[in-house]
């Protein structure tokens, strides 16, 4: 990901090497001074390079270099329509900012652009010529996002608005005069307005704030790609922090910051690719610009992506989107890290080691961490360990980002030894056991790859949907969001959704047995048969292990069986009949 500065990106995005046969630039040499031949000219222009451009998609080539040879080609048109309508001056200046400053740009993506003059105000020449010029490109097909200011307006907003202070981190000086557009970036430098420490804190509460539209998952069945967790916009927003604290001028700076290793570099950036590979297919089959990968569109791209049905009329499309969730999910684990590394960057506590929990875990910055690097080569139990600490200890914020990194560089070492140690499924179950934190606890868990690791017939149905109407999440999100209500059954803070549940819930002598058949009831979805009674099945063999007496473990396994039955009760029959009741 490209992320400019007058340094590195000076102006204007050089030619691709396939330049003269996305758009011939003869074409637009001749054009008379008229407006409607303009128009025609980028109208023209336009059509052909989408055809052209849509054309390589198909035949697959990397997303890449179709993403930057449309924003260098729609650039080229830009810059025609500006030197037919804008009188030549030093007075403004046209410039690439946002997405368009990064120079990508999907098919019907918004060519964000700012119109930046010199004085307190415009000339009528100048107003006249601007309102020209945008109306010649909206007429042309183009989809514009733009605005016109002045040094100061540029200055107050960026001032006031994180939002717009990132889009000019990212311009691109098209045409006008540079010391302008120098002026304006300088205005917007660290040491003047959001400093490193401003500009995280800012962004990072506006992506807690996007993350919560989603209910803080990526597994919805019908994801946006660019603003949901592990999206697009988390990418990012990784890129930004790194720009605006390190100066870094691409992803790879981090690693050389020692922020990144390369492999999760490359991780990072594949991501991105196959997001954008999503997101372009998303906008071709739309027909606009469109980031939500609806039940319709799923489909299609699954087949324009050589997906196949092959048992039952849906599994082309659920074997798409599989592979979707299990890429957004590695994303947002990374974006997790990164800011949180960012966070202790940023931190200016001098004691980081931190209060000590025990001999293998301490708590610097209020991150849970590991004594030494080792513990759990030395120890594997740990892996599981590390949870239960989690959830015993309310003050604990999260897992520290080298932690994780240990966490997930040592998931191999959980195998059949590590799911029959005692210990390991003794702790388990305590973390079931807790007053708090369990739900937390398990949603990490899936977040770092631990719970699938852990219970092999889980990872089954990690990112797996079920393409109908009856689930709005993935089979692992809907099995935890069970979980996560029924623990809000348990807190006063939800009385006004559950008034009745807290003081129902203080009955229920062994909740943990409850916790245990919600994670197994929806276990077996996808699989050939009647999923209730496989899953019933997995949980009696998963509760053997488990430090729990004959009679719960087959409570359990009797939930499991029977969990159709109780929802189509709820939900279909009269609950206030006698009979029903008994």
């Amino acid at each position: 990901m490209k992320l400019a500065s007058p340094e590195s990106t000076p102006g204007r995005l050089p030619a691709p090497d396939t330049a003269t046969e996305i758009i011939d630039l003869s074409d637009f040499k001749d054009v008379p001074g008229t407006a409607t031949a303009a128009l025609q000219a980028l109208k023209g222009g336009l059509e052909s390079v989408n055809l052209h451009l849509e054309q390589r998609f198909c035949a697959g080539e990397a997303v890449l270099e179709l993403v930057t040879s449309r924003a260098w080609a729609v650039e080229q048109m830009l810059l025609f329509g500006w030197r037919h309508l804008i009188p030549p001056g030093d007075a403004l200046a046209l410039v690439a900012v946002g997405g368009f400053g990064r120079g990508e740009l999907h098919p019907l993506s918004d060519i964000d652009l700012l119109i930046l003059f010199d004085g307190a105000k415009l000339s009528d020449q100048h107003k006249t010529a601007i309102e020209s010029y945008v109306t010649l490109l909206w007429d042309a097909g183009f989809y514009l996002g733009h605005s016109v200011r002045n040094l100061e307006q540029c200055d107050e907003e960026a001032r006031s608005d994180v939002a717009t202070a990132t889009s000019l981190m990212e311009s691109r000086l098209l045409a006008g005069p540079e010391p302008l557009f120098r002026a304006m970036r300088e205005n917007n430098a660290p040491e003047k307005s959001w400093s490193g420490r401003e500009f995280f804190n800012a962004k990072f509460n506006e992506q807690k704030a996007r993350h919560a539209q989603f209910e803080e998952t990526a597994y919805r069945l019908e994801p946006n790609i660019k603003e949901g967790p592990g999206g697009l916009r988390d990418i990012q927003m990784v890129g930004w922090v790194a720009k605006r604290h390190f100066g870094a001028t691409s992803l790879h700076g981090l690693v050389d910051h020692g922020f990144l290793t390369e492999s999760e570099h490359r991780e990072l950036v594949e991501g991105q690719h196959y997001l954008w590979k999503v997101r372009y297919a998303l906008h071709l089959q739309a027909g606009r610009a469109e980031d939500r990968l609806l039940f319709d569109y799923q489909r299609q791209i699954a087949t324009r992506f050589g997906f196949k049905d092959e048992s039952d009329s849906n599994s082309a499309v659920e074997k798409f989107m599989q592979g979707y969730y299990r890429v957004v999910t590695r994303l947002e684990r990374l974006n997790e890290r990164l800011l949180q590394l960012f966070q202790e960057e940023l931190l200016t506590d001098d004691s980081p080691r931190g209060e000590d929990l025990g001999e293998d875990f301490r708590l610097p910055h209020g991150f849970l961490d590991v004594q030494d690097e080792d513990l759990f080569e030395r120890r594997p139990e740990a892996l599981m360990e590390i949870f239960l600490v989690l959830a015993q200890h309310e003050k604990i914020s999260g897992v520290r980002a080298s932690a994780v990194r240990l966490i997930v560089d040592h998931l191999h070492l959980i195998d059949d030894g590590f799911r029959n140690n005692e210990r390991v499924m003794a702790c388990f179950y305590e973390l079931l056991c807790q007053s708090q934190g369990v739900y937390t606890q398990l949603q990490r868990m899936n977040r770092y790859g631990v719970l699938a690791a852990f219970m092999p017939v889980f990872a089954k149905i990690v990112g797996r949907m079920q393409f109908d109407l009856f689930h709005v999440y993935t089979v692992d999100q809907h099995i935890l969001f069970v979980v996560r209500n029924l623990r809000r059954f348990a807190y006063g803070k939800y009385r006004d959704q559950f008034p009745h549940a807290p003081e129902v819930f203080k009955l229920i002598e062994r909740p943990q047995v409850l916790y245990l058949a919600a994670l197994f009831h929806d276990i077996a979805k996808g699989r050939k048969g009647d999923h209730s009674k496989l899953g019933a099945a997995d949980a009696l063999d998963f509760c053997a292990r488990l430090p729990m007496d004959a009679q719960d473990r087959e409570l359990v396994a009797w939930l499991v069986r029977h969990h159709l039955l109780m929802s189509q009760t709820a939900q279909k029959k009269d609950i206030g009949d006698p009979e029903t009741i008994r």
